[in-house]
């Protein structure tokens, strides 16, 4: 008995590594962030509200106990704005930022995704499940590999606030932004990545930035889902993603980016855009692909 113990134990200590490779992503911790952060608790996320503050000490604690370092205190890059709707001043929003020191390169790739949604409309609650719940947790998941899974290039990741009332927080972070510029080799943003009937995940920004398209391609390769390129040709008005989200910011300074997401579904910016929507084997593929996408790029760009 003791000798097929030992046997089996054998086996599954030789197998470990090639589960461990196959699945790179927690998953169960994904399913359960993003459950947490689209639920009627954290109140639809509205810049300054209960609830959005309950979602910032959330990615705080996770960061903390990562191990990430930040360029600023407590993680959190404060910053003020006034939202052209209401004319109501936030002057207390904040950018949650964590840091990962890389090992070959002085440069960095910021990886990020918006924390805030539209928050409540009377009895009504926008819990914001893909957008942009999924982006945000992606990040969180993205931060947990490379802590434990040094890069060449430093990485900077951030839970960005306001995207919904003007892309505030990305702006707040590129006018603040706590290197030089020219350091940024690559921007990477999601938002909205948990769901899509078609089982495809959009890479945006090879138009402008083509020699990141082969790269892509060689790592998704095989991948599930499928990564599908465009929506990002000038001229081609609402189905040009190249301003639609926080990258925007970041290639108007001339950084390279690629914006990870999906295209519109009919529970978009409604209160149907909940936890019980996502369909969460497509999440968990494209937060996989992502990482795949992520790790091609910290290796190429320095080839």
């Amino acid at each position: 008995m003791i000798r097929h113990f030992k046997i089996i134990l054998l086996i599954l200590t030789l197998a470990f590594p090639a589960l461990s490779e196959a699945q790179k992503i927690n998953q169960e911790q994904l399913i359960s962030d993003i459950k947490y952060l689209s639920s009627d608790e954290l109140e639809g996320r509205k810049p300054m509200s209960e609830g959005h503050l309950k979602a910032q000490e959330f990615i705080k604690e996770r960061f903390e106990k990562l191990g990430l370092s930040s360029q600023y205190d407590d993680f959190t890059q404060t910053f003020s704005f006034t939202n052209r709707r209401d004319g109501k001043t936030y002057d207390k929003a904040a950018n949650i930022v964590g840091f990962v020191p890389g090992s070959d390169s002085d440069k960095i790739i910021v990886v990020m995704g918006h924390y805030d949604h539209i928050g409540k409309n009377g009895d009504d609650i926008f819990n914001g499940a893909d957008d942009n719940a999924s982006g945000t947790v992606a990040m969180l998941a993205l931060a947990e590999y490379f802590a434990k899974n040094r890069p060449k290039h430093s990485m900077m990741f951030v839970a960005l606030d306001a995207e919904e009332m003007g892309m505030h927080g990305a702006r707040a972070l590129v006018n603040d932004f706590p290197f030089e510029m020219e350091q940024v080799k690559l921007n990477i943003n999601m938002d909205m990545v948990s769901r899509n009937d078609n089982n495809e995940l959009y890479a945006v920004g090879t138009y402008h930035y083509p020699f990141l398209k082969p790269i892509l391609e060689k790592a998704s390769t095989g991948k599930s889902p499928k990564l599908m390129f465009g929506h990002d040709e000038p001229g081609s008005g609402r189905d040009d993603w190249t301003n639609a989200s926080d990258h925007a910011q970041f290639h108007q300074k001339k950084v390279p980016f690629i914006y990870f997401g999906v295209e519109d579904h009919a529970d978009y910016h409604t209160p149907r855009d909940t936890f019980e929507n996502i369909q969460p084997e497509f999440f968990k593929g494209a937060v996989e692909l992502i990482l795949d996408c992520i790790i091609a790029l910290d290796t190429d760009l320095l080839n």
